[in-house]
């Protein structure tokens, strides 16, 4: 989905949104440097594998570092690493820099789970809408009410930093 599919998905399903364009953006900093409505609700996002080749995505705030070994072993994971770019764009159709929640969207089967940190719950949230050279804002629940409606596994979890 891109993002004019996306912003008509979030219409049908009256979920509230603010979508902002702004130059495409491949790092946290990048994003730091732009004057953007909502700073304190940018998130980051991480697409990660095990040693299987199983993957999931994490969500985070923005300016938090995770420890993915303790990450890991509080969710009962497999040893993670961070996926390729080239079974990024296979797997999400996502290119570096464009990593969002809302990849998950282009998962028809439902593979890939979400994990969403607990830090983000009762906020909003600013996300790409499967490109960086825009952020969308909206509220952490309703995220989790839209992938699940679109059969997606949503895991709420404690990420240690």
């Amino acid at each position: 989905m891109n993002k004019n599919e996306i912003c008509a998905l979030l219409e049908r399903s009256g979920i509230a949104y603010e979508l902002v364009d702004h130059p495409a953006v491949y790092t946290m900093e990048d994003l730091a440097a732009l004057s953007l409505p909502h700073p304190e609700a940018e998130a980051k996002n991480l697409f990660l594998r095990d040693d299987k080749r199983n993957y999931l995505l994490l969500t985070i705030p923005g300016e938090k570092r995770v420890n993915l070994k303790a990450f890991q072993k509080a969710n009962r994971l497999r040893k993670l690493s961070f996926g390729s770019a080239e079974d990024l764009e296979a797997l999400l159709g996502l290119h570096p820099g464009s990593v969002t929640p809302l990849g998950l969207l282009n998962d028809p089967d439902g593979k890939i789970p979400l994990y969403l940190d607990r830090e983000l719950e009762h906020k909003l949230l600013g996300i790409h809408p499967n490109e960086n050279t825009a952020t969308l804002y909206l509220r952490f629940a309703d995220l989790i009410s839209l992938l699940k409606s679109q059969g997606h596994q949503v895991i709420p979890a404690d990420v240690p930093g």
